[in-house]
């Protein structure tokens, strides 16, 4: 029986093995295995290795081993594509030099303070990680020093180029000494990959993770046939009757990247969009919210989540197929890490998905089963379910029940029996969940061609103008002097709300998602419990639980949304 490899195997300094025993490592993954002792010996290196199978630690455990402490210039430099990815790689840097005190590490990229940063490198730093325009910024300052930079990685170098950084790239290359250790990692090797690596490395090993390793195999892939107009019920009948509590949504688009998000906001499930549009400010504040659940759904663009790390993303859907396999892989790899069990979900609308679904299977070598859709009778057990567990935890609470069995015995005096109080709590508990539950036709109806028909473009229409008129007619503003809310049309505000101004409206860019998601983020008010939105051109109201009423506003008057300071008053009638 052959061997095991340890991290001791490799060659790696005593300081490093009790990072990585901290960290949970147990032995390394293939991609380290293979490159850890060769970055120590100081080869150039070409690894091809997808986001999950631990190619940070693959080069960062030997980047730290070669790094001189005794002296405080850069001598290592990490290029990522994105801000978060940078975050990322920088934090598991820190975790890595737990023991090597006198190693220290910086992070430098866009839409952050540039004095910040300049602060950091002047203090001294070994090892910096950043993005390649803001590292060209420094450069440009002279307050970054690359002289004694001694190895450069490229971290997902497809990516940056796909992004336009090619030139910048080229540049930094060109700045740096001739004598160094020059890594590229890349999920693909396209031909301009290929180009830079001859005009910049000498001799590189190659190491490639095979596909089967890059498929983690605690995944389960699932896909269901659905009419394009439902995707966003099916989407949330599956996270209530799953519970899942941390997912991502993936769509090919920014526009409809918005729109699923604001579907789910309108059903009460907090949700956050992710792509290019975004600010870097935005995008930090919405990585937050979802790390910290504050929402429960990111709905993203592949650029825009490219290196994302979330730790208990449990599910991961495609609203739309990826447009390529490789994306594919990179999408899924967000859920199952470190050993935790997640499920991918592709949505198929028609015969062209139906083609790519098999395209999927044919790359990733496993089959991605075909799913059927929750029928009420599975949701009504769930929530059947759901209730019996709360009600086992609430009697097995050690605590004085005198006031609660008064109001039984209460009502038991005015004849209403126990039997006849227990039915009454279920219903109330389960009464408007199992309202809310209707009988749908998610598979598509397709014609000779194969193609969804025209009902289910009916039936996305008629979903638009029940569930979306708030955000549809809201931009209608003034004119046509409807107030319609959030959820639908105009109607008798409950008597539990309240309804708050604010001062920003359609002039701000703010939609009923970013209002939604900035309480329930900042203030932790449930989303599900927020009611009527109404958006106008310089100001909006939105209704809100009146025992929030304090807390939402104190807390939001220190807050910002969309970047823009907000004040909430209680609106006067």
């Amino acid at each position: 029986m052959e061997k095991e490899i340890t991290f001791s195997d490799l060659g790696v300094s005593e300081e490093i093995l009790r990072a990585v025993e901290d960290m949970g490592y147990t032995q390394p993954s293939p991609i380290q295995a293979q490159t850890i002792p060769l970055l120590l010996q100081g080869a150039d290196l070409i690894g091809q290795a997808q986001t999950g199978t631990g190619k940070t630690a693959a080069f960062g455990i030997p980047i730290i081993d070669r790094i001189d402490s005794s002296n405080s210039k850069p001598q290592a430099l990490i290029l990522c594509p994105t801000r978060e990815l940078a975050v990322q790689v920088e934090g598991e840097i820190v975790k890595l030099t737990k023991y090597n005190r006198k190693i220290s590490s910086t992070c430098i990229y866009g839409g952050e303070a540039i004095d910040r940063q300049i602060r950091s490198l002047k203090r001294g730093v070994q090892i910096v990680v950043g993005t390649p325009g803001r590292i060209m910024d420094h450069m440009d300052r002279r307050t970054l020093d690359l002289s004694q930079v001694s190895i450069i990685v490229l971290d997902e170098a497809d990516e940056m180029l796909d992004m336009g950084f090619r030139e910048d790239i080229e540049k930094i290359l060109s700045s740096m000494p001739n004598e160094r250790q020059t890594v590229f990692f890349s999920a693909t090797m396209p031909k301009p990959i290929l180009e830079l690596t001859r005009k910049y490395q000498t001799d590189p090993e190659i190491i490639k993770v095979l596909r089967k390793e890059l498929t983690v195999e605690n995944i389960s892939q699932l896909y269901y046939e659905v009419r394009s107009g439902l995707k966003t019920d099916l989407i949330s009948r599956l996270i209530n009757l799953h519970q899942y509590k941390l997912s991502v949504i993936f769509c090919n688009t920014k526009r409809v990247t918005d729109e699923v998000t604001e579907e789910l906001t309108a059903k009460g499930i907090p949700a956050e969009a992710l792509h290019g549009d975004l600010s870097q400010a935005q995008r930090t504040k919405v990585m937050n919210k979802f790390r910290k659940g504050h929402c429960s759904v990111l709905v993203a663009t592949d650029v825009a989540a490219r290196g994302i790390d979330v730790e208990n993303v449990q599910a991961v859907f495609n609203y739309d197929l990826p447009l390529d396999e490789e994306n594919y892989v990179h999408r899924i790899g967000r859920t199952g890490r470190a050993g935790k069990t997640g499920t991918a979900i592709s949505f198929v609308s028609g015969r062209r998905d139906s083609g790519k679904i098999k395209d999927l299977e044919r790359f990733i070598k496993t089959t991605i089963d075909r799913a059927a859709p929750p029928s009420v009778d599975q949701l009504i057990q769930m929530k059947r379910d759901q209730l019996t567990k709360d009600i086992h935890r609430q009697l097995a609470k050690e605590e004085d029940n005198t006031v609660f069995e008064q109001a039984i015995e209460s009502l038991q005096a005015e004849g209403v029996t126990v039997e006849q109080i227990a039915l009454s709590l279920v219903k109330m508990q389960l009464g408007d969940a199992i309202d809310k539950f209707k009988e749908m036709n998610f598979t598509p109806e397709k014609d000779r061609g194969g193609r969804d028909d025209r009902r289910g473009k009916r039936d996305r229409n008629d979903r638009d103008r029940g569930e979306r008129g708030a955000s549809s007619r809201g931009r209608s503003g003034e004119r046509g002097g409807d107030r319609s809310g959030r959820r639908g049309g105009k109607k008798e505000r409950e008597p539990n709300m309240a309804r708050l101004f604010l001062n920003l409206g359609k002039k701000d860019r703010i939609r009923p998602n970013d209002i939604v998601g900035a309480i329930a983020g900042e203030t932790g008010v449930s989303g599900g419990s927020i009611g009527e939105i109404d958006i106008f051109d310089s100001f909006s109201f939105v209704d809100i639980p009146k025992k929030d009423v304090s807390h939402v506003i104190n807390v939001m008057n220190t807050n910002t949304i969309k970047g823009k300071a907000v004040n909430f008053e209680i609106s006067k009638p």
